[in-house]
C-alpha cells in the first residue's frame, strides 16, 4: 500500500469512527426514548422493532443507489452527502415529540446511513485484493472505537436529558463533514468510473449483477441467515438488559462500549493474525459455530456477568468473518463493480435488518408479557442460534462450499 493510500485511509477510518460515535451515543437512549413516550415496555418493544427494521430498510432501498452513484462520481461526494443527510437527522430526532416523527426520522436517517458502501468501496480502491481482509478490518476498528465512546458517552448524557445525546450527536456530525472536506482525498481514478444505470442501482438490479458471481452468491446466502441472527441481538439488547438485569442508560453504556472495544480487537489484530494462518474459509466455519454457541449461552444468562461473557466470545470469534469475507467477495469482482459490491452486500445486511428486528422483538415482547406461557427474555437469542445452526449446515452443502473454497 502506498503512503499516499495510508494516508487515505487514515483519515476515512477518522470519519468513520466519528460517525460512529454520533450513531453510538444513540444507542443507550433512542430505546428508552420510545419506552418513555409509549409508556409500556411490551408496546415500546414492538414500536423500537419497527422502527430499527424501517431504517434498515431504507438502508436496503438506497445502499446500492449510494453505491452506484459512487462508481459513477466516486467516493467523496457520496460520503460527504451521506454525512450532511445524518447531522439533519440528529437534529430533528432532537426535537421529535412522538413514536411516529421518530418512526420517519429514522427511516431518513437510513437513507443517509446506507453510504457505508461507498466507505467499504473506498478501502477497495486503495488496497491491493491480497490485503483486502485486513484493509475492511480498520472499518471494524473504527465502528469499535465508535462504539467504546459514544455508548459511554451517550449513556452518561442520557443521565442528564434522553435527547441531550442527540444534540451532542449532530455537533459531531458537523465536525465530520468538515474533516472530510477538508483532508478525505477522492480514491475513484476517472478511468476505473462506470456509467450509472438505474437498473443496477436498486437492491433487485445490484443482486442481478453480482449474481454471476457464484462465491459471491453462496456467501451471501450464507451470511444472510447469519446476519439475522445479528439483528436479533442487536435490537433486543438494552431491551433484554434492562428487563432482565434492570440496567439504565449508563450500564447499558459501559456494556456497547466493551462491545467496541472487542471489535476493534477483533478486526483490528485478530484478523491480521488468524486469517492469514488459517485461511478465510476456515475462519467462517469457526465464526459459525463459535456465533451459535454463544447466543445460546446468552440467552440463558441469569447474571450480568454471563452476558458479557457471551457477548465477548460472540464478538471475538463472530468478529473476524466480516472483513474476511467482505475480501474473498471483493476479489470477485472487477474494479468498476466494487460500489456495486458493495452496495449489494449492505443491501443484504439491512433486508434481514427489516425481517430480524421485528421478529426479535416481537419475541422478547410475547414472552416478558402477560399472556406468555413462561417468561423467559432470551427467546430471541434462541432464535438467533438456530439461524446459525441453518447457516452451518449450509456450509456442508456441495454446491455452496465449492463456491466459497473457490474464492480464497
Amino acid at each position: 500500500m502506498k503512503p499516499a493510500s495510508r494516508a487515505s485511509i487514515v483519515v476515512l477510518l477518522i470519519t468513520l469512527t466519528v460517525n460512529m460515535i454520533g450513531v453510538g451515543l444513540l444507542m443507550p437512549v433512542l430505546p428508552q426514548l420510545i419506552d418513555d413516550i409509549a409508556g409500556d415496555i411490551a408496546a415500546a418493544s414492538i414500536a423500537y422493532g419497527l422502527i430499527v427494521a424501517l431504517y434498515s430498510g431504507m438502508q436496503f432501498l438506497f445502499g446500492p443507489l449510494l453505491g452506484a452513484l459512487s462508481d459513477r462520481f466516486g467516493r467523496r461526494p457520496i460520503i460527504l452527502f451521506s454525512l450532511s443527510g445524518l447531522c439533519l437527522h440528529y437534529l430533528l430526532l432532537a426535537v421529535a415529540p412522538t413514536v411516529a416523527v421518530i418512526a420517519i426520522v429514522r427511516a431518513f436517517g437510513g437513507m443517509m446511513g446506507a453510504s457505508v458502501a461507498a466507505a467499504s468501496a473506498y478501502i477497495a480502491d486503495v488496497t491491493p485484493p491480497e490485503r483486502r481482509a485486513q484493509s475492511f478490518g480498520l472499518i471494524g476498528v473504527a465502528f469499535g472505537l465508535g462504539f467504546i465512546i459514544g455508548p459511554v458517552l451517550g449513556g452518561v448524557l442520557g443521565e442528564i436529558g434522553l435527547r441531550v445525546p442527540f444534540w451532542v450527536a449532530a455537533g459531531l456530525c458537523a465536525a465530520n463533514i468538515a474533516l472530510a472536506w477538508f483532508l478525505l482525498p477522492e480514491s475513484l481514478p476517472e478511468e476505473n468510473r462506470r456509467a450509472f444505470r438505474w437498473k443496477q442501482a436498486n437492491p433487485i438490479g445490484a443482486f442481478m449483477l453480482i449474481g454471476r458471481y457464484g462465491a459471491v452468491v453462496a456467501l451471501m446466502i450464507v451470511f444472510a441467515f447469519t446476519q439475522l441472527a445479528e439483528r436479533a441481538l442487536e435490537s433486543t439488547w438494552v431491551l433484554f438488559t434492562d428487563f432482565r438485569f434492570d440496567w439504565g442508560p449508563a450500564e447499558v453504556g459501559i456494556s456497547l462500549a466493551v462491545v467496541g472495544f472487542l471489535i476493534a480487537f477483533s478486526e483490528g489484530v485478530l484478523v491480521r493474525i488468524l486469517v492469514p494462518r488459517l485461511g478465510e474459509v476456515l475462519m467462517l466455519r469457526i465464526g459459525l459455530v463459535v456465533g451459535g454457541l454463544c447466543m445460546v449461552l446468552l440467552a440463558f444468562s441469569t447474571q450480568a456477568w454471563m452476558a458479557y461473557l457471551a457477548i465477548s466470545f460472540y464478538v471475538l470469534g463472530w468478529g473476524v468473518v466480516g472483513p474476511a469475507a467482505r475480501a474473498m467477495a471483493s476479489r470477485a469482482v472487477g474494479k468498476d463493480e466494487q460500489g456495486v459490491l458493495q452496495g449489494a452486500i449492505s443491501s443484504l445486511t439491512t433486508a434481514t435488518g427489516i425481517i430480524g428486528p421485528p421478529i426479535a422483538a416481537g419475541l422478547f415482547g410475547w414472552f416478558v408479557g402477560p399472556s406468555a406461557p413462561v417468561e423467559f427474555a432470551g427467546a430471541p437469542y434462541i432464535f438467533g442460534a438456530l439461524l446459525f445452526l441453518v447457516s452451518i449446515s449450509l456450509m456442508r452443502q456441495g454446491p455452496i462450499r465449492r463456491a466459497i473454497e473457490s474464492a480464497t
